[in-house]
């Protein structure tokens, strides 16, 4: 594989970085533009409800095989950990896409949607078409990670990047076909749309890899290269699997409690949008953590450098947002761009300046997370997400029953508390494992 030059310069990082960073930017674009499709067709109301709530259990059934990309691009170092890795994540990415189908299978389905949820018939029979059509959406995810995982170890970044882009341009592609020549409901078409780019860039994704994965075929384990049994891979990648499922918890909780606050409308109408907003800066950092996965797994010489790149992107991206937040740029993006009444922009700046510093500590966890994978030490990571959703909760519960805060400040606070809380949960194991690194010179991990 391409190694990058023994002293790691800060315009090779970025180099490396940027793809990635760009990866994640291009796919925040989906979103808008599928919901765009389907508010241009019959019964808009009802199937962009129904798009979102199928979109919505997509999520939370790709959540165990995001994390493959992490543990490809920390663990794929030779033959055998590679053929071991790969065997997991298919029959992971399989089981799955089980479940996920079993789950719309009548008896499972009317129960939780209709009955738990309280879902019309009429929203109900659109949603499950839907999840029809997304049922290839989490066997495609799981495979797509874990070949990004291997192109980003074999430090080919771009090709990540292009096979996004790739993506984006077949679902648009999909999306205007089903749009003009269809007629198919709304949320049909946002749902077949996803799941044929998705499909579409894990397969290229697979044949951007091809030299990488024949690199890695030819490639003998080296001294220091520990063998990997199902069971070891198992106990590294459950904690993993576990940190986005609860991650994606959050969202709903805090929605509930949006809706039982004062200000609740208004809470609810400037949430999306300040997410959004920050989503922009916070995409900087999560895309930093297979960066240093992979270039501390390499070598650990590097550490020093990525470390710093890490602190200017930390200081860059809330640098950005807060120029925004407490400058009169906000009014420009909530009332110009967003659209929202003057009413609403000025009750969503405040909620925004606290979150000012998010994408600073989106950029740290990232790098402590990125020094337990490499060490092998995934436990923390899922505890530490667990007690930023039960800090995140108990704040919300406190703020908004007993200090009767509204909704979107008690939110942005919340979200900023409970961060920091995994931030010092994590920085215990993350300064010992931090030690060893750095006591074992420039070997490999």
């Amino acid at each position: 594989m391409k190694n990058l030059s023994p002293r790691l310069s800060y315009v090779q990082i970025l180099r490396f970085w940027f793809p990635l960073a760009t990866t994640w930017l291009m796919m925040s674009v989906e979103g808008p533009f599928i919901a765009a499709i389907i508010a241009r067709l019959g019964a808009e109301q009802q199937n962009l409800a129904a798009y979102g709530v199928a979109y919505a259990f997509a999520m939370v059934a790709e959540s165990p095989v995001i994390m493959l990309m992490s543990a490809s691009t920390a663990l794929c170092r030779s033959r055998d950990s590679y053929l071991r890795l790969r065997t997991f994540s298919f029959w992971l990415s399989l089981s799955v896409t089980l479940l996920f189908g079993l789950g719309l299978l009548p008896p499972l389905y009317h129960p939780v949607i209709e009955g738990l949820f309280g879902m019309p018939a009429d929203i109900s029979k659109l949603i499950h078409s839907a999840l029809l059509c997304l049922l290839p959406w989490p066997g495609a995810i799981g495979l797509r990670r874990f070949y990004q995982g291997v192109l980003i170890a074999a430090h080919k970044t771009r090709r990540v990047a292009a096979a996004t882009v790739f993506r984006l341009l077949f679902m648009s592609g999909s999306a205007l076909c089903c749009f003009f020549f269809s007629s198919l409901p709304g949320a049909t078409i946002g749902a077949l749309s996803l799941a044929a780019g998705v499909t579409a860039e894990a397969l290229l994704t697979r044949f951007l890899a091809r030299h990488a994965v024949a690199e890695l075929l030819n490639k003998a384990p080296g001294p220091a290269e520990q063998p990997l049994s199902y069971r070891a891979i198992g106990h590294y990648y459950l904690p993993l699997a576990m940190t986005p499922f609860i991650g994606l918890s959050i969202h709903p909780m805090v929605t509930f409690f949006l809706g039982k606050s004062p200000a609740a409308v208004e809470s609810l109408a400037v949430m999306p949008v300040i997410y959004g907003l920050t989503f922009i800066f916070r995409a900087f950092g999560l895309s930093y953590q297979e960066v240093a996965i992979a270039l501390l797994g390499e070598n650990r010489a590097n550490y020093q450098r990525v470390r710093n790149f890490a602190v200017g992107l930390g200081l860059f991206t809330s640098g950005g947002l807060s120029l925004i937040a407490f400058t009169p740029l906000h009014y420009t993006w909530f009332h110009a761009v967003s659209g929202l009444s003057d009413a609403l922009s000025a009750f969503a700046v405040l909620p925004l300046q606290l979150t000012a510093i998010f994408p600073a500590l989106t950029v740290l966890i990232s790098f402590q997370r990125s020094i337990l994978i490499v060490a092998q030490h995934t436990r923390p990571i899922s505890l530490a997400t667990t007690l930023e959703a039960a800090g995140i909760f108990a704040l919300l519960l406190i703020s908004v029953v007993y200090f009767a805060l509204p909704g979107a400040v008690a939110a942005a606070a919340a979200y900023v508390c409970g961060r920091l809380a995994a931030i010092f949960m994590l920085q215990r194991p993350f300064a010992g494992h931090l030690k060893q690194l750095l006591q074992q010179g420039s070997s490999p991990f």
